[in-house]
């Protein structure tokens, strides 16, 4: 897999990893003026366009708040309070005192007290499955403005007693007399006082996602380079995209205790000889997955603001994007957990009535690089496409000088409930910022699903709105 131009001539001459990286310089600048697609709209007769309007996070950091994606869509868009038919949020690691975290967070942040909201959770792809809901809502005429995010809060996860010491406690409420409580207490033992930590880990399999991605690295023939090699492109693009203010999504806000954070600290381009080092993480001593080819635990919130189109632009916004279509996918959630994004394109597009070269840009979740490598392999693969997928021939790997240019969940982060916003309004950014049409964005979940979603894969299609393109005109001129 080449991440480099075959005519550029500081690629064909410099070293091998800078060769993969200068679509940095290209991608960033271009003109988005330049208009050399002719391509059809995808929007249907007697079918209701649905927009994204805007989309806000919190930095991606290591502490963080619940609410403040929400209060800050209102602030961002000035958004009537009232005029919100529904909001739903995805979080994955639930806190029992907040269950329904999309009441708490609507409430938190102003909403009215008469406005519904449901939480959805479905693994890395919960805040995919919250806007999907919400494009599902609108479509149906039920609503016309959906607030759609997502949470996920790792620094203070909830822990459990162990399951005896849970069922003593359940029975010493029930105990009637002092003989049952002290008999109870005494059957208590010090191994009942261990504490059950939640597992990044699948259920059916038990076997964590690390481990799964380092089999899938070595099932397509993954190596250790290579992957070392995408996760440090994804910090340089990261970092070059961060520093030229292109993350316009991120809000600030004031961290109790702590200074303003304005921006995601996990960012940390480092050099090939540093990433070199690191042992493996899971699969030990031989596996290729590592601390730094592999998406870290993050904390963070995203919200989106989708509309109809109409009540958009009656209400006086210029939308950033169509939300077009979507499919999820699921497969084996033991020997294909994260390969949801190699089923879902082709079908996606096949829904839209759009090839891989209809695509101006690319957003794939990074869980790890080796599946990010391991997909893009599959996707490239005759001989894969006619043997799992049932299909003729491959659909195509993606053109690195269109794929996660502004960096991805390698090294901006990934709070699991967050993520899929952060996705969807980076393709409406990019689309707007490089003049492209059409955008995709995939990205596997536990479980084996995918939103384009692993178990789960969700797959997504977005079109550039022509206001978001009448504007970037009217700002050049």
């Amino acid at each position: 897999m080449q991440f480099f131009h075959e005519n550029c001539p500081s690629c064909i001459s410099g070293q091998r990893l800078s060769r993969r990286l200068c679509v940095i310089a290209d991608t960033n600048n271009r003109n988005p003026q330049i208009q050399t697609k002719s391509k059809k709209s995808l929007s249907r007769p007697g079918v209701k366009n649905i927009v994204l309007v805007e989309g806000v996070r919190t930095p991606f950091l290591l502490s963080g708040t619940t609410y403040v994606s929400s209060l800050g869509l209102l602030n961002k868009t000035a958004l009537p309070k009232d005029a919100v038919d529904y909001i739903i949020y995805g979080t994955v690691i639930q806190e029992v005192k907040t269950s329904n975290i999309a009441r708490e967070a609507a409430l938190g942040a102003g909403f009215s007290d008469k406005t519904p909201s449901h939480t959805v959770t479905m693994a890395c792809i919960s805040s995919n499955q919250a806007m999907t809901t919400g494009v599902g809502l609108i479509a149906s005429g039920q609503c016309d403005t959906i607030v759609a995010g997502g949470v996920e809060f790792m620094s203070d996860v909830p822990i459990r007693h162990s399951r005896k010491m849970r069922k003593t406690m359940l029975s010493l409420n029930k105990a009637k007399t002092l003989g049952q409580r002290l008999s109870l207490i005494g059957g208590i033992r010090m191994a009942h006082l261990a504490p059950e930590l939640p597992a990044v880990a699948e259920f059916s399999t038990a076997e964590t996602m690390g481990h799964s991605a380092d089999r899938l690295a070595a099932a397509f023939g993954v190596t250790r380079l290579e992957q070392d090699e995408f996760a440090l492109r994804s910090h340089t693009l990261a970092k070059k995209a961060q520093d030229a203010g292109l993350l316009e999504d991120v809000i600030s806000f004031k961290v109790p205790g702590r200074d303003i954070v304005s921006k995601d600290n996990g960012i940390r381009p480092s050099s090939m000889e540093q990433l070199a080092k690191l042992k493996a993480a899971f699969v030990k001593p031989h596996g290729t997955v590592t601390a730094a080819n592999s998406s870290f635990l993050t904390d963070g919130a995203s919200a989106v603001l989708i509309m109809s189109e109409e009540k958009a632009l009656a209400m006086g916004y210029k939308p950033k994007a169509y939300l077009r279509d979507f499919v999820y996918v699921s497969q084996d959630p033991k020997d294909q957990l994260l390969l949801g994004p190699a089923y879902g394109t082709p079908k996606v597009l096949q829904r839209a009535g759009l090839t891989m070269a209809d695509i101006d840009v690319f957003e794939f979740h990074e869980a790890f690089a080796g599946q990010i490598m391991a997909n893009l392999k599959a996707m490239d693969s005759d001989w894969f496409a006619q043997t799992y997928m049932g299909r003729t021939s491959k659909v195509g790997a993606p053109p690195m000088e269109k794929f996660n240019l502004w960096g991805g969940s390698l090294s901006l982060g990934h709070p699991f409930g967050a993520t899929g916003c952060r996705l969807v309004t980076t393709v409406a950014h990019r689309l707007r910022k490089e003049g492209g049409q059409y955008g995709l964005v995939a990205a596997c979940a536990a479980g084996g699903q995918v939103r384009t979603y692993p178990l789960s894969m969700h797959c997504l299609i977005a079109e550039v709105h022509r206001a978001a393109v009448a504007q970037v005109v009217k700002e050049d001129d």
